[in-house]
């Protein structure tokens, strides 16, 4: 009995501490430092935190009911317009020239003469260097002395031979001697002529490898290399399924990283050969080179046109999507009012070929079509949407 009048009391105490920490404020309570009373207040704010969020949570329910414009996803679109669409093979390839040559000497013999030097423009045809003919010179001399008595002693036997004066032997014999006399002088003039060294082709004297005074050797010592820079080239693979794609007079783009420099030209020649190594074919493609700034064995990236379309539809990669049979699909806007709301339609479409960011559409959309752009991948097909485009 007496415990139970003992709880009786600490009751009476919490209800009247409860009922006078009702209406005080938390700064109150905690001055009080009264931890019953704290307790009390606590289990009062969470009451009403929770009786709050649940009249907030109806109010958002009636809200969503009545503003409708808060289910409409905003997108931006963009028309379909037909333009000229060009596709690019993008390959590698250095830069050649078919007149880069190291001249050899033809005779043997002591380099002499050095007539030119590094960096010096030549013609075709100029002398660059003398080698030593070994007295062949005089040698030619005494032969021409030889065949010119005996052209002299052939006209005259000829001369009698037409009076029918004289043997027909004679005048054999007389033809015969100037016809061999005549031959040893070209052919010591041919040989003579190999001791002057002279520029194949017209370029430019890139490097003198022999110095003035050595002896060289015919077919073996390097004397000098000679450039043209003029007829430069590319010549790179082609992978096969571009062959018939890929033919004279394509057009070329042609970058040369290293000098920052890009130039438009052609295919000026498509191989018919298919390597069955790497199952490719060559393509050689003609540089122009005015300036003189692009070298032998300078690197060079080639986009090649292999494909071009007048009217395509071009559309960006990123909003394509594909569904559960690998089919590719984009969002069209239809029946949009004077708000700028529509209907999202999913569209089915056929694509070719991508250059960059973009892809050709070849089927599933027409010209003047709006097409989602931003949101694309966020709305559903016959949902409310707004065009917001700025």
């Amino acid at each position: 009995m007496k415990h139970i009048y003992s709880l009786l009391i600490l009751a009476l105490l919490v209800v009247s501490c409860g009922g006078d920490n009702k209406n005080k404020s938390v700064e109150k309570v905690l001055e009080g430092n009264n931890l019953e009373a704290m307790r009390v207040k606590r289990g009062e704010l969470v009451n009403e935190q929770q009786s709050i969020h649940d009249k907030i949570k109806l109010l958002d329910d009636k809200i969503a009911v009545l503003d409708s414009t808060k289910k409409v996803p905003l997108i931006t679109t963009f028309k379909a317009e037909q333009r000229v669409f060009n596709h690019y093979v993008e390959l590698q390839g250095n830069v050649s020239t078919k007149q880069n040559l190291v001249i050899f000497p033809e005779y043997n013999g002591v380099l002499t003469h050095v007539y030119v030097k590094e960096g010096q423009r030549v013609s075709k045809g100029q002398i660059l260097a003398k080698i030593d003919d070994g007295g062949m010179s005089q040698q030619l001399a005494q032969v021409q002395i030889q065949a010119n008595l005996a052209k002299t002693t052939f006209e005259r036997q000829e001369r009698l031979w037409n009076q029918k004066i004289g043997s027909e032997i004679q005048y054999l014999q007389a033809k015969s001697s100037y016809d061999a006399q005549a031959k040893a002088v070209t052919q010591l003039q041919q040989q003579l002529g190999k001791t002057s060294v002279r520029a194949p082709f017209t370029g430019t004297i890139d490097d003198i490898i022999t110095d003035q005074g050595s002896v060289v050797g015919a077919g073996q010592s390097q004397l000098m290399r000679i450039v043209n820079l003029d007829n430069m080239y590319i010549e790179t693979d082609v992978p096969e399924r571009y062959i018939s794609d890929v033919t004279k007079n394509k057009a070329v783009e042609v970058e040369f990283p290293v000098l920052g420099q890009t130039i438009e030209t052609k295919v000026r020649q498509a191989g018919d050969f298919i390597n069955p190594a790497n199952r490719t074919f060559k393509v050689e493609i003609a540089v122009p080179n005015k300036a003189k700034t692009i070298k032998p064995n300078l690197t060079a990236k080639l986009k090649i046109n292999d494909y071009t379309n007048e009217k395509a539809l071009l559309i960006p990669q990123s909003i394509i999507s594909e569904n559960a049979e690998g089919e590719q699909y984009i969002y069209v806007v239809k029946n949009k009012n004077e708000n700028k709301e529509g209907v999202a339609e999913r569209v089915i479409i056929k694509t070719g070929k991508t250059q960059g960011d973009v892809i050709e559409v070849l089927k599933g959309i027409e010209n003047g079509a709006e097409i989602i752009q931003e949101g694309a991948r966020s709305v559903k097909d016959g949902q409310t949407v707004k065009v917001i485009n700025l």
